[in-house]
């Protein structure tokens, strides 16, 4: 590595850092120029091994063919106009005869610019060679769909359901003329290329589509050998790769942020344009720049935000009923209830102007039977005919081409499967209790930890518990700190608390050890750890904004802003180095998470050990599951905890297994890498070591 980038965001260019040898000095100096790869020589070096691994995947594509060609309605590719579809497409063509499968583009209408180039090459190429090749889309712009559903998030995720599956659902049964087909369809997904796909299997049934099967025919190719088959063959290539995008999904993608969307605001800024003056219509916000500048839309949780967004949908309970109220529906909810069956209760509705009131016993709300009753009306309310209910039944009960029309319903309830009943309904819906859903996250108050009471507490520690001069708030929260960095237990100090004490209160290999106790039990903690990405300098202001898109109130928020500073002003922030503010006078103006000066491999591994607990015995896994922080999992990566990189963390995890080999074992080979803790050993025992 001679260079790498810093920071980010969709109006700010990353900065670049040069990498420093061991004197100091750049690896790459002033004036030096990167040598090209000679591609010819590279291809002819490999192409023994690449023709090897080829001749292997034809053979398993062909192998599941003969295996399903006579139990199932079609095979088709799931084509994307990625590097890995294009090697995967043309890999399918060698295994198996023309008529053997179908080509699908599911077109979101949100892709690169360059991907349309890609696909009519493909289509036109498919046509010569006599495949078919299909393109689905929804009947939705996403101009449209981005109005009606609110832009979607990282927890929003409709646009997937509503622009990609649904529409290649629907397409397969136009093309096969029958509702319940059922396929197989070849995906390019790659276990290199998150943490999520490396817990793939080459074949599956119904996790990609329900009612599908699925083949992950290159799950274990690597990105050089995608390439190299690319180089080799003299494939497409998308020039959106080189633009400086890893991938060519869609154009502007909530789980993108930092520098891939300014790479692509540079080279596609019309485009780019179109969503983000979107957000400035739809969302509500006083500083709507920061708000998607700093990636606020992408932690959209509700439709709290949303400009002139009434709800249409209410509960209450009074009188012992639970009565419903649907304002202005969009859909009829007599043909929804068909859906449910016969019901063991009763219910009435009773209409007035724009609006109706359903009434049930307030007893059956805690029942099974109520969440089902309830979406229907979720469904009632909000439904703008985004098909995906229809494309979940196989029995072909619901057709939305005249209007909702729903016939011989067999109460499969697969049309319930969906969050809340309704995707509309999930993305734009007011939160509950009045929109305070996450107050909790609020810990510490305004009285978030001062060094001075830590010094304190470990100085005279029980006689501290028993007798201090804080005040009552004071005392409840620091105990409440002391508690989750399980320092004490119901007011009386812990083994842990002397294991700190005997090995240094104010070190950094100290306070390590309880930034992980106290990451797993303070969702405050928790908060700033997964929401502030390390070295990235977030202004108040901004921080705020994502807190009160939680559904925090404003003064919840500011507080949480405030303790970020106190908690700083520890020997957590002076010796561990986890983070910074900048103020002008008295008033906090950015906030900053820095990678942790932690060196002692026994506090990761303490971490690792906590991290495999959490995730309910998960002893084995790779270095790239470590550093992929978008799966939502009970356990937080050391990666994240501490900031660390793959090189800090290839560098903790040789030091480890060479020093406790009765603990881990780490190899890294390539761009294979595999972690193991030992089962018989856990985190209480990693911290006898100290």
């Amino acid at each position: 590595m001679v260079a790498k980038t810093k920071g980010g965001t969709l109006y700010t260019v990353p900065e670049l850092e040069f990498v420093l040898d061991s004197n100091g000095e750049q690896v790459l100096p002033d004036g030096e120029m990167l040598l090209p790869v000679d591609i010819t020589a590279m291809v002819e070096k490999n192409r023994e091994l690449l023709e090897v691994i080829a001749q292997v995947t034809v053979k398993k594509i062909f192998d599941v063919y003969k295996r399903y060609r006579k139990k199932l309605d079609c095979f088709h590719v799931a084509f994307s106009g990625g590097k890995d579809s294009i090697v995967l497409l043309e890999l399918v063509k060698k295994a198996l005869p023309k008529s053997g499968f179908v080509v699908v583009f599911g077109d979101t209408g949100m892709e690169f610019p360059d991907t349309y180039d890609v696909i009519d090459k493909i289509e036109e190429q498919c046509y010569t060679d006599e495949i078919e090749f299909y393109r689905a889309a929804s009947h939705f712009k996403p101009e449209e769909s981005w109005r009606r559903f609110g832009p979607p998030s990282r927890v929003l995720r409709w646009c997937c359901s509503v622009h990609k599956s649904a529409p290649q659902t629907l397409k397969l049964r136009e093309v096969l003329g029958k509702n319940d087909y059922i396929g197989m369809d070849f995906v390019g997904v790659r276990a290199h290329e998150s943490a999520t796909r490396a817990d793939y299997d080459y074949e599956n049934y119904g996790k990609k589509q329900k009612g599908q099967y699925s083949h992950n025919s290159i799950l274990e190719w690597s990105s050089a050998e995608v390439w190299l088959y690319i180089y080799a063959h003299r494939l497409i290539i998308n020039e959106a790769y080189k633009r400086g995008n890893s991938r060519a999904g869609c154009l502007f993608c909530p789980m993108g942020g930092g520098k891939s969307d300014c790479f692509r605001n540079l080279c596609y800024p019309e485009e780019i344009k179109k969503y983000t003056d979107i957000i400035r219509e739809t969302i509500d916000d006083r500083d709507i720049e920061s708000y998607i500048t700093n990636g606020g839309w992408i932690e959209r949780k509700n439709g709290r935000d949303i400009k002139d967004n009434p709800s249409h949908y209410l509960e209450e309970v009074k009188d012992s009923n639970l009565i419903i109220t649907i304002t202005n529906p969009t859909t009829d909810w007599r043909e929804w209830i068909k859906t449910l069956g016969e019901l063991s209760f009763e219910y009435k509705v009773e209409k007035a102007k724009n609006r109706y009131t359903v009434k049930i016993p307030a007893s059956v709300d805690k029942t099974p039977y109520s969440k089902l009753f309830k979406q229907v009306f979720h469904k009632a309310a909000y439904c703008v005919g985004c098909r995906v209910c229809e494309t979940n039944c196989r029995n072909g009960c619901i057709s939305f081409e005249h209007g909702l029309r729903i016939e011989n319903c067999v109460h499969c309830g697969q049309c319930h499967n969906i969050d809340d009943g309704c995707l509309i309904y999930h993305s734009i819906q007011q939160p509950k209790n009045g929109g305070r859903i996450m107050k909790s996250l609020n810990t510490f108050a305004d009285h978030a930890p001062k060094p001075e009471w830590v010094r304190l507490f470990f100085a005279e520690q029980d006689k501290f518990l028993a007798d201090n001069t804080l005040g009552p708030m004071q005392i409840s929260m620091f105990k409440r700190f002391l508690s989750d960095a399980t320092l004490i237990s119901k007011n009386v100090v812990t083994g842990f608390t002397a294991l700190i004490t005997r090995n240094g209160w104010e070190s950094e290999q100290a306070w390590g050890l309880i930034l992980i106790q106290i990451a797993y039990n303070n969702p405050q903690i928790r908060w700033y750890i997964e929401n502030l990405s390390i070295d990235a300098s977030y202004p108040r202001k901004s921080v705020e904004d994502t807190l009160t898109a939680l559904a925090i109130s404003e003064k919840d928020a500011k507080s949480i802003v405030k303790a970020f500073k106190r908690l700083c002003e520890l020997p957590l922030g002076t010796k561990l180095n986890f983070g910074t503010v900048t103020e002008k006078g008295r008033q906090i103006e950015t906030l900053t998470r820095c990678k942790s000066t932690l060196t002692d491999n026994r506090v990761i591994l303490y971490a690792l050990y906590k991290f495999a607990e959490a995730c309910e015995g998960y002893y084995q896994f790779t270095l790239t599951r470590l550093l992929d922080h978008t799966i939502e999992s009970a356990g937080i990566s050391p990666t994240q905890i501490f900031g660390f990189d793959r090189d800090d963390m290839e560098r903790f995890l040789n030091g480890s297994s060479a020093k406790y080999p009765h603990f881990i074992n780490a190899t890294f080979t390539h761009d294979l890498d595999k972690i193991t803790l030992r089962e018989d050993k856990t985190s209480a025992d990693v911290l006898s070591l100290f």
